[in-house]
């Protein structure tokens, strides 16, 4: 699998859930388990690969100002969250955090930032599939620490002054 098909798994599975992260996280088990066990895998591997790349302090930032903070369980949740809302916003999220505030045309905090099922999909279906747990992707591990510079999360000044854009349109008002 290469990374157009793997992009076209995850934007044809949000369009059909309808921006619905627990839809979307079936839909795309649904999707995978029409594909064969290697596919999977190598499905796994790009969703891993580029959760892992996500692992940066400004990313953490830009979910805190989001969700309205972000312990290390919302961050994983937001990181796969933010794969499942398709290249251009997860680019353009990695290359300029703040940016965040023009790629997403609606954000409810009820329901978005926590794509936790997103995370588990490839597995579900390699089991459905197999009938055994995936084996590990042999891919290295994320960073010890985020990249970047740390964020204070208590200090609203701070967030402010690092995502403009984000604390005005999602900051506490």
């Amino acid at each position: 699998m290469d990374e157009t098909e793997f992009w076209e798994i995850i934007d044809s599975t949000r369009e059909a859930a309808e921006g619905d992260p627990e839809d979307h996280a079936d839909l795309m088990v649904e999707r995978l388990t029409q594909l064969d066990p290697d596919s999977v895998l190598d499905f796994a591997r790009h969703f891993e690969a580029r959760y892992n790349r996500a692992y940066a302090w400004d990313l953490w930032g830009a979910a805190a100002v989001l969700l309205g903070g972000a312990s290390d369980d919302a961050f994983d949740w937001f990181r796969c969250w933010l794969i499942g809302q398709g290249r251009e916003v997860f680019e353009g999220a990695l290359h300029d955090p703040d940016a965040l505030a023009e790629l997403l045309d609606d954000f409810d905090e009820e329901i978005d930032g926590d794509g936790e099922e997103l995370g588990y999909a490839a597995d579900e279906a390699y089991e459905q599939l197999t009938g055994v747990v995936a084996p590990e992707l042999g891919l290295p591990p994320q960073p010890a620490e985020p990249l970047g510079s740390p964020v204070d999360f208590e200090d609203e000044e701070a967030l402010a002054a690092r995502f403009p854009e984000l604390w005005d349109r999602f900051g506490p008002r």
